[in-house]
């Protein structure tokens, strides 16, 4: 069997041995990404592997059988655009946080939670709440990394603690991102797509809140309600302060994600754009430091101490995504809409975002297109935001706090309580019919 040579499209290889050389390469690479724990490797490697390995070969085939170029360099350079807007929102949010750590902010919380005597238990809510509420600001990834970082500062051996208390972060994070146009990547991706308006995510606040609040009660009861400074000194927790200069990031931080809003809804930049002149800000302010009050704040220190393998991991996979969609074996997931109910379809994209990650599950949604309405649109970005909880790899916060948590929050300590956030996402789909269909509130 032959493939066409194409003069102005790209080839599809559904079919062929040579896209079957492809998909199985995905399916390799994607075992030892969810294999991470039992083969001890970065799950960053095998996606980055596979994500450029796959164009690679694809661009070697077009020159082995004399094919125009020119579909295979255009879907190049958007790749590399779409990846680049996740990419750098991501490291400027991490270098943010980077920076409020050296900083001593999350150090300075953690000693006003001590102080006030809060039990395990009340720091596992306070932790959680904090994350639904700031996550939809500052992104899932960014949120969950900021309070995995408190949690480790407030105990950092007490698994009967932190095991819960990760999972709770995670969900939260997650259900929090998934009801704003930026608390995601995945709605950050859909909202970039313009399937929705920036006020459209915010219908999906009830949904979010109510399944997240019903894992969270149910993971509540596996925290030993004690209290964590047993041994400690509240009196000089208490004094702990944030260092100079950390209020004022703080501050910038905030107007970055303000920035990012207002430069994609009035002028239509991308995100990233309105990060890095956050970036900027910060860098700016870290000189001023330096030459005002001789405080030595280095931007470039707070970035080599970022999670690359996390960004790295996500530009694997969106790659190897791309590749599959390029090849013509995502034409098929616009046809399961087709097929069957939207809904269905949807729920279970939430169900495939735990096992795949909830990344390369919407970058297939959009990249197919289905001709579905505003609502289904609503509820796949619900789904896949959520859904990826499911599994400790689903998610971008997932993978993320066990990279901040190595050792602790693990695939196989999540598993083990996934029947909490199962119960809490079959909650929010409950809810979502409720508002969406049966009222038709949005």
């Amino acid at each position: 069997m032959t493939v066409p040579v194409a003069d102005s499209a790209a080839i599809n290889f559904v079919g062929h041995p040579f896209g079957w050389l492809l998909l199985a390469i995905f399916i390799v690479g994607y075992y030892f990404i969810a294999s991470e724990e039992k083969y001890h490797i970065d799950k960053a490697k095998p996606a980055l592997f596979i994500g450029t390995l796959m164009f690679i070969l694809i661009g070697l085939y077009y020159v082995s059988v004399g094919a125009d170029l020119t579909p295979f360099e255009h879907e190049v350079d958007h790749m590399i655009l779409e990846i680049a807007e996740i990419f750098f929102f991501l490291f400027v949010a991490m270098t943010y946080i980077e920076a409020l750590i050296e900083r001593g902010v999350f150090s300075a919380l953690r000693a006003k939670l001590i102080a006030k005597g809060y039990s395990y238990r009340e720091l596992f809510w306070i932790t959680g709440t904090l994350a639904f509420f700031i996550s939809p600001v500052a992104d899932n990834l960014t949120t969950a990394l900021i309070l995995s970082t408190v949690l480790l500062t407030i105990d950092n051996k007490t698994k009967e603690f932190l095991v819960p208390s990760a999972i709770n972060v995670v969900v939260a994070a997650n259900a929090g991102g998934a009801w704003s146009p930026f608390g995601d990547i995945t709605t950050l991706m859909v909202w970039a797509a313009e399937k929705g308006a920036f006020v459209d995510f915010l219908y999906l606040f009830p949904a979010s809140f109510i399944g997240w609040a019903v894992t969270a009660y149910l993971l509540s009861r596996y925290v030993p309600d004690l209290d964590p400074n047993k041994d400690g000194d509240p009196e000089a927790a208490e004094k702990i302060e944030i260092l100079k200069g950390g209020k004022v990031i703080i501050a910038f931080g905030a107007l970055t994600i303000a920035l990012a809003v207002a430069g994609k809804q009035i002028i239509h930049l991308p995100p990233m754009w309105g990060m890095l002149f956050g970036l900027a800000i910060l860098q700016l302010y870290m000189y001023f430091l330096k030459q005002k009050h001789n405080v030595d704040v280095s931007i470039f220190q707070a970035m080599s101490k970022i999670e690359n393998n996390t960004l790295l991991f996500f530009f694997g996979i969106l790659a190897a995504v791309g590749a599959l969609h390029f090849t013509g074996f995502l034409a098929y997931a616009a046809k399961l809409y087709e097929m069957f109910d939207p809904t269905i379809v949807n729920i279970g994209v939430g169900f495939l975002s735990a096992i795949v990650d909830n990344v390369p599950v919407m970058s297939a949604v959009l990249k197919a297109s289905p001709a579905i309405d505003h609502a289904q649109w609503m509820l796949v970005t619900m789904t896949a935001g959520i859904g990826g909880s499911l599994i400790s790899f689903g998610s971008a916060a997932g993978v993320g706090v066990m990279g901040k948590m190595a050792g602790i929050y693990t695939f196989a300590s999540h598993i083990k309580l996934a029947w909490t956030v199962l119960i809490g996402y079959i909650v929010s789909l409950a809810v979502w019919y409720f508002q969406f269909v049966f009222l038709g509130f949005y």
